[in-house]
């Protein structure tokens, strides 16, 4: 079991920036084993990737985030970031921390994630 607490978030104007973390505890299996992505879910909306790192580094983004987030780890591999420059309302949304041991093709495919966090809230205001 793995438990997961995102912080970080908050109300911000767009063109501003947030940065989030989700720390991982609770493990009993290998840290280097472990992938982790962030996810978002605006009201009416369906849950969407947005940046993940898989337990061989491998990275993916959302198209809509290229460029503007940067999510990184810290050496330990037991907390996530998500550094969001340049801010977009529609950037505004409950952003989860997800986490899974298994391997999978698309990093960020929501349903092939077996540990979640509760969530934190980002608000974008024009």
């Amino acid at each position: 079991q793995v438990q997961l607490v995102e912080s970080g978030g908050g109300s911000v104007q767009a063109g501003g920036s947030l940065r989030l973390s989700c720390s991982a505890s609770g493990y009993t299996y290998s840290l280097y084993h472990l992938g982790m992505a962030w996810f978002r879910q605006a009201p009416g909306k369906e849950r969407e990737g947005v940046a993940a790192v898989d337990s061989d580094d491998k990275i993916a983004y959302a198209d809509s985030v290229k460029g503007r987030f940067t999510i990184s780890q810290n050496n330990a591999k037991n907390t996530l970031y998500l550094q969001m420059n340049s801010l977009k309302p529609e950037d505004a949304a409950m952003y989860y921390c997800a986490a899974d041991f298994r391997k999978r093709r698309n990093l960020l495919e929501h349903r092939t994630y077996n540990f979640w966090g509760q969530g934190t809230q980002v608000t974008v205001s024009s």
